[in-house]
Parts: C-alpha cells; structure tokens; sequence
C-alpha cells in the first residue's frame, strides 16, 4: 500500500531535545513538498528565542497550553493558550516563555519549509559545533534566520 497521507500519533516524529525545549517535527518539508514545515513546540519555563528576522519565511505559531510573550517589531504580546500569531517575512521577533508559565505548548507553521532541516544539521552537530558562534550563525543564514540580538527587554 502507497498512501498519498501522513499520520502521526501523539508523541511521534521527528524530534529534537535541546536544553529548554522538545520539538516534534509533524510534517515535514518532503510531506509538503517544500511549502511548509509544522511542527509541536514544548517548552520549559527558562526558554528565550533572541531577537531575530526571516527574510523568506513566515512563521505562525498556535498556542497549546501555557502563555508566551512574543516582541514582534518593537511591541510586545502575551499569547496564551487558543492565540494564534502569523508573523510575515521580514519582521524582526523573539520569544519567552510568560513568568506565570511553567511551560508551553505551540504548534509551529514554517512557510516554506526548511526549520525542520536546520533542527536536523543541528541535530547532527557535535557540543563544540554548537558552542562555535561562526558555525551557529552559518547555519542560521543557510536557513534563512537572521540573528538580531538577545531578547528585548521589556518595558
């Protein structure tokens, strides 16, 4: 049997475990054909996304469970849990997990794909790799993330 559809089942795909988070990829860029990439997000409560930009890419991301504070070119927004957010190509945004969460759950749309094969080379790569802010920042341009800085603060 060839079947034309993915399914998943709660807890599998893909997935990645980084120190302040456990990413399931859901559907990938070769079950779309490169137009999208969605993936299931869990995040610990010390979780920071610096500020950044895709200059290609639209990210949107649904809330789950728990809240998050998104700064989306220079205003900031909680998002708690049944918030959808879309950010187009070309605005600058980070991310941290609201102080009265002790974690969060997002679903996360990356249009056109790539996220999950960039979680994938990094996946791949040794802990001095990922401690080398010239191969960090490669990576991150190969895949169309522009690092800006640290999380802003808030005021």
């Amino acid at each position: 049997m060839n079947n034309q559809y993915s399914f998943l089942k709660p807890g599998a795909g893909t997935n990645y475990q980084w120190e302040n988070d456990h990413t399931f990829v859901k559907v990938s860029a070769e079950d779309t054909g490169g137009q999208y990439t969605l993936m299931e997000d869990n995040l610990k409560a010390t979780f920071e996304l610096g500020l950044h930009r895709h200059d290609h890419h639209a990210e949107t991301f649904y809330i789950l469970e728990g809240s998050l504070d998104f700064y989306i070119d220079g205003d900031w927004i909680t998002a708690e849990a049944g918030s959808c957010l879309h950010i187009p190509p070309g605005i600058p945004h980070a991310c941290v997990v609201n102080q009265e969460s002790d974690k969060a759950r997002m679903l996360m749309i990356y249009q056109p794909s790539g996220f999950d094969k960039f979680l994938a080379e990094m996946g791949s790569m040794s802990n001095e790799d990922l401690n080398d802010p010239a191969k960090m920042e490669a990576l991150s341009l190969k895949y169309d993330i522009i690092n800006m800085g640290d999380v802003p603060e808030r005021t």
